[in-house]
């Protein structure tokens, strides 16, 4: 059995942790450190983010679902939590964990310390970890199930939290969009009501500054539930469709959605799809996806736009990847990773049907690729001109 603890002098402005919690992974490795966060034993799939900031973007990102997320960068909650920085109502993390004690927040935004925020949201954590040592094993061994115990006296052996972990399926084959989405629909405007364009926006967890980027070129945005199906979704008379991002598999979320998706694509209307959502839609076109070995987290990942021969740099979060190989020949690449080559991006030859696996809203991170909202826009003002005068 592996054991790592790391044990440092707490300064003047850090808020005394000294509850015992750990982290144990399939492989028997065990992580030890202080409680923060929610006192309860969750499991879950351990991945890494490298993003320097935006911590509470990131762990309030629903695409976090069944994830529990282990911070590289080791000050974490410094500048404490704000109510801006919300990328859902209800963030969906399994849990977190970070290298350093969690110091006094400062920051003119801040306005409840993330110990605290973590609590309310019913989020465990654990605080003053070799994230390190944790990180270098998902490098080279790939994503672990793991179980993270904050509970106060939890005797539990290694034995009985292994039998937790192995219990769990993983996220292979696990269908979580459903959990994330809205339960009903809802619509967001832009102030400017002159020519306003309508979307109707899948929510399979979709993140705020999706809906913010879209409102700001004066679109209104209708959101609608993950399993909705195409007559409702056509019952808004929509401009376009877009796909969100979202947890979990996507071939099973896929077998309630690409039917939907395939029917949406037949009637020719301007697509979108982001991370889950070009996974679904490069599914319904025929290709194939797959789990990647660590997956791509961070916010300096680069991409080549291999229309333009430009790099971009971007904010990822996907453990999942469209196969390459699969890919139709009606399918165009349109975008590819500089770290590992894979499929980042792809367009229809004929339909104004395009996606990326990437976060071109950020939250956090860079925007070098925020044209593709942009883009996604003109196709809808180019389909409106030479195609369909009205809505539909």
């Amino acid at each position: 059995m592996k054991t790592s603890n790391r044990s440092r002098k707490l300064n003047k402005v850090t808020r005394s942790f000294d509850s015992q919690a750990n982290i144990v992974l399939q492989d028997k490795s065990v992580f030890s450190g202080f409680a923060i966060g929610a006192r309860k034993k969750v499991v879950g799939e351990i991945c890494f983010n490298t993003s320097m900031t935006g911590y509470q973007e990131i762990i309030s990102d629903p695409s976090y679902a069944g994830q529990i997320i282990n911070f590289t960068f080791p000050h974490i909650g410094n500048v404490g939590t704000n109510k801006f920085d919300n990328e859902t109502f209800i963030p969906f993390a399994s849990g977190v964990v970070i290298s350093a004690n969690i110091s006094e927040p400062s920051n003119f935004r801040s306005i409840q310390h993330l110990d605290s925020w973590l609590k309310e949201h019913d989020i465990p954590g654990i605080c003053n970890v070799d994230t390190r040592s944790m990180t270098n094993l998902i490098r080279e061994n790939g994503a672990y199930k793991c179980l993270l115990n904050t509970k106060k006296n939890d005797q539990a052996s290694l034995k009985s939290n292994l039998k937790l972990i192995n219990e769990w399926s993983g996220l292979n084959n696990l269908d979580l969009a459903k959990e994330v989405s809205c339960k009903k629909p809802f619509t967001l405007k832009s102030k400017n009501k002159i020519n306003q364009l309508r979307i109707v926006a899948i929510d399979y967890g979709i993140k705020h500054n999706i809906i913010n980027s879209l409102i700001n070129l004066n679109a209104e945005v209708i959101i609608v539930p993950a399993t909705s199906n195409t007559e409702m979704i056509m019952s808004y008379r929509p401009d376009g469709i877009f796909l969100s991002n979202g947890p979990g598999d996507p071939k099973a979320t896929g077998k309630y959605a690409i039917p939907i998706i395939k029917e949406l694509i037949e009637m020719k209307i301007p697509m979108f799809g982001i991370c889950l959502g070009h996974q679904l839609i490069s599914l319904a076109l025929g290709a194939k996806t797959k789990k990647m070995f660590q997956g791509h987290r961070g916010a300096n990942h680069p991409v080549k736009n291999l229309i333009t021969n430009k790099v971009e740099i971007t904010s990822q979060n996907h453990g999942f990847v469209v196969e390459e190989k699969s890919v139709p020949k009606s399918v165009l690449i349109t975008h590819r990773s500089l770290f590992d080559g894979s499929v980042e991006g792809i367009k229809h030859k004929s339909k104004k049907v395009f996606s990326v696996q990437y976060h071109p809203e950020a939250s956090p991170g860079p925007h070098d690729s925020h044209y593709l909202f942009e883009d996604f826009i003109l196709s809808i003002k180019d389909h409106l001109k030479h195609g369909k005068k009205k809505r539909y």
